[in-house]
């Protein structure tokens, strides 16, 4: 019986504008009057996240940071959380440099969380358009939610990271991501979440004990169930771990095709089309 249900957000939950449809909101809210509990686990930081558990009102606590972090939306009560030793900080900003690339880092987890940032190149145009996006939805707590460093070497040891993002084209970022592993080894969990169509690729470097696998079993143990008590659903490689991990695993229908090759996994209907709402319906409803 499923009793846990987690989500991701860009690409699952959300439609390509950036918006819950009333058919995917009407299923979570069956689902929690049937006793499930509901969560999204997402790369996004918990300020970013924060909005949408806030809306949806959910009965558990946010997975975000690909599994970094458990905290509740409404109380902030932080449930659980990893984070980069400085010396592996250290790596991966040396890393960036002699990449060329540009780091974010997450910090505050314990308050609605803080991201930093030194340098922003003039051909990175998705980090630009996210630092816009992120100010916009923070409004007055813009400052406090993005802020900009002198040097972000700097400032680490007067701040508690939970993980580092790069992103940019697709073709230069396999290769950073080879780099970082390589340099990483077993110090950080490199994830990545590609976007073929847009040309974008994101890079989440992670505690080693973070993902969203680990995460959806944290909260899990948490709740006293078991795998099998455990539903997801997803649309991309970041996903591929709770997928793998849960007893019932649905890929959207706007995945990877890797991922939709799976004969494990249950598929559905594209986030365009509310696939989250029919397989909440298939699965749990009935």
């Amino acid at each position: 019986m499923i009793k846990l249900l987690a989500l991701d957000l860009d690409g699952t939950l959300l439609n390509s504008r950036g918006e819950i449809s009333e058919k995917n909101l009407e299923a979570i809210q069956q689902a929690e009057e049937k006793g499930v509990l509901v969560t999204i686990a997402t790369g996004r930081r918990f300020r970013d996240a924060r909005p949408v558990g806030l809306q949806l009102n959910l009965n558990a606590p946010l997975i975000c940071h690909n599994g970094a972090l458990l905290k509740y939306a409404d109380t902030l009560e932080t449930v659980a959380v990893s984070l980069l030793p400085n010396e592996t900080l250290h790596e991966i900003l040396r890393v960036g440099r002699e990449f060329g690339a540009n780091a974010l880092l997450s910090a505050d987890p314990y308050g609605k969380g803080t991201l930093l940032y030194e340098t922003v190149s003039a051909e990175n145009i998705p980090l630009q358009k996210y630092i816009e996006w992120s100010k916009r939805l923070h409004g007055d707590e813009a400052e406090e939610a993005v802020h900009h460093v002198g040097n972000l070497e700097d400032v680490l040891d007067k701040n508690e990271t939970v993980h580092v993002s790069f992103s940019g084209s697709c073709a230069p970022m396999a290769h950073l991501e080879m780099i970082l592993q390589n340099e990483l080894s077993d110090a950080a969990n490199v994830l990545t979440t590609v976007y073929p169509r847009l040309d974008f690729t994101l890079i989440d470097i992670l505690p080693s004990d973070a993902s969203k696998g680990i995460g959806v079993e944290k909260l899990t143990l948490f709740n006293k169930l078991s795998s099998e008590n455990v539903m997801v659903i997803g649309d991309n490689f970041n996903d591929l771990e709770m997928l793998e991990y849960a007893g019932t695993a649905v890929v959207m229908g706007n995945a990877d095709p890797i991922l939709l090759e799976r004969e494990e996994f249950h598929t559905t209907l594209s986030n365009d089309e509310s696939g989250v709402a029919l397989a909440i319906k298939k699965f749990i409803l009935q």
